[in-house]
């Protein structure tokens, strides 16, 4: 979970009648004792509640000390009044997301947990009441993030002017600093992945032999995997879904039976062979042996020798570099644009440091405008880690950083001054809502520092 008050903000006005904090003991399924810590409106919060989200926290690796607990508390409170005020606007609850939240939720947990038996372990109850419990929060989830989407988009449309005003008014260090962009394009060469796949293929089936044949599939999972995550282990993955891998590999993985070694499977990651040790519904444990193609120095040197022709013949004003990159290239996403790279997630044509490989921005971080790097080995986008493409970049555009301007810089100054209104819109819904809403906590989170000030009331009415 994020901090309460800028992940969770909404506010409710609601008149309790009846309810009040049941302070009485009561056992929960993992023994503990629970009992209610805190109403708000018309909706408690119990100590079974807080501790379950503590223990979502522990599997993130963050510490379960008070000050957890409390910043916890503030945000299951916070969520309670938008959650109520989202009720009362009579929203509906988007059940399609909140399938998918359960899913992808369980999927993970039996992953990390070993199970449905490690889940309800951990969790002190039932895989039944867990999913009950589990789907009851995420539907309050989604009333909640619904409402504060409402809340924050309540606010008056921005003109030019409204933008300008805030420039202006601004001091210098207050305004944001746009890191330095640049805008690139690229020629690719492949080296050649056929006779490469078939030399990787050939590799794996006399690997697959040795073990048919009686060597242990752990010992050469060990010598010749190339997936460092596990290759130590014998190349086993342990028991998780199998959602999180590939779907050719899961189709492979559930599809065979304990103890048999697949046949040569491949995924963007390389090619595998697999022997499933364990399967439980959707779960299974499997070892597996991957190898990567590899390439060789005749390789490089000739798709080098293309891209230093093709790098003299664009300097000496032979062919542009467009013309270029739309006969010569070999990426299909960049190939029809002439070579212009964009981001694959936004579409954006300008590329922050950070947003290019490596060595992409060490083969241009001295280039000026227009200017083409020598050939280069860097990754393309497929896979987890990419497959190897040799290139040349070339600078077409670098605006350098700078503090942002009306002028240059309009929709980011937009978007900024968007969020800080939505921010105050929602910060003062809030502390509205907890002001006029009833709500009682239990006095022994009377010393948590809680973002809002407004807690501290409604500790003081239990005196």
């Amino acid at each position: 979970m994020i901090k309460a008050v800028n992940a969770i903000k909404a506010a409710a006005v609601v008149a309790l009648t009846g309810l009040s904090l049941q302070m009485s003991a009561q056992k929960y399924d993992n023994g503990l004792i629970d009992k209610s810590i805190a109403v708000v409106g018309n909706e408690m919060i119990s100590l079974s509640q807080l501790e379950e989200n503590v223990q979502m926290t522990r599997l993130r690796g963050m510490m379960s000390d008070k000050n957890v607990r409390c910043d916890l508390l503030e945000q299951m409170m916070i969520s309670k009044l938008f959650l109520m005020q989202a009720r009362l606007d009579s929203l509906n609850v988007n059940n399609e997301m909140v399938e998918s939240e359960m899913s992808a939720r369980i999927n993970q947990l039996r992953t990390e947990l070993g199970g449905d038996e490690g889940v309800e372990k951990y969790f002190g109850k039932p895989m039944y009441k867990l999913r009950q419990e589990w789907r009851e929060t995420l539907q309050e989830q989604s009333l909640t993030q619904q409402m504060q989407s409402n809340v924050a988009s309540k606010i008056p449309e921005l003109t030019p002017l409204d933008i300008e005003a805030y420039v202006k008014a601004a001091d210098k260090e207050d305004l944001p600093v746009v890191p330095i962009k640049y805008q690139i394009s690229q020629i690719c060469i492949y080296p050649d992945r056929e006779a490469a796949n078939m030399a990787v293929k050939e590799r794996l089936l006399a690997i697959r032999e040795r073990i048919i044949n009686g060597e242990k599939f752990s010992t050469l999972a060990r010598l010749y995997s190339q997936d460092p995550s596990n290759a130590m282990r014998g190349g086993e993955l342990g028991m998780a879904s199998k959602s999180i891998f590939w779907s050719a590999f899961s189709d492979a993985a559930m599809a065979l039976k304990p103890g048999v070694v697949s046949q040569i499977v491949e995924t963007p990651d390389g090619f595998h062979i697999l022997e499933v040790l364990e399967k439980k519904g959707d779960m299974f444990n499997a070892r597996h042996i991957l190898l990567k193609p590899e390439y060789t120095s005749e390789d490089r040197e000739k798709a080098f020798g293309v891209l230093d022709s093709l790098r003299t013949q664009i300097l000496e004003g032979n062919i542009p570099f467009p013309l270029a990159a739309r006969f010569y290239s070999q990426d299909p996403s960049t190939r029809t644009n002439g070579g212009q790279m964009a981001d694959p997630q936004t579409g954006a044509s300008y590329f922050e440091i950070d947003q290019l490989k490596p060595q992409d921005y060490a083969a241009i971080k001295d280039l000026k405008e227009g200017e083409i790097s020598q050939p280069i080995e860097s990754l393309d986008n497929e896979g987890r880690n990419g497959n190897l493409v040799y290139k040349i970049v070339r600078v077409d555009k670098i605006i350098p950083a700078h503090t942002a301007t009306y002028e240059s810089d309009y929709d980011l100054l937009v978007n900024r001054v968007k969020e800080e209104a939505s921010m105050k819109a929602v910060d003062d819904f809030i502390d509205s809502k907890i002001k006029s809403t009833y709500i009682v906590i239990d006095p022994v989170f009377s010393d948590c520092e809680f973002e809002k000030e407004g807690w501290a009331e409604k500790f003081r009415k239990q005196e």
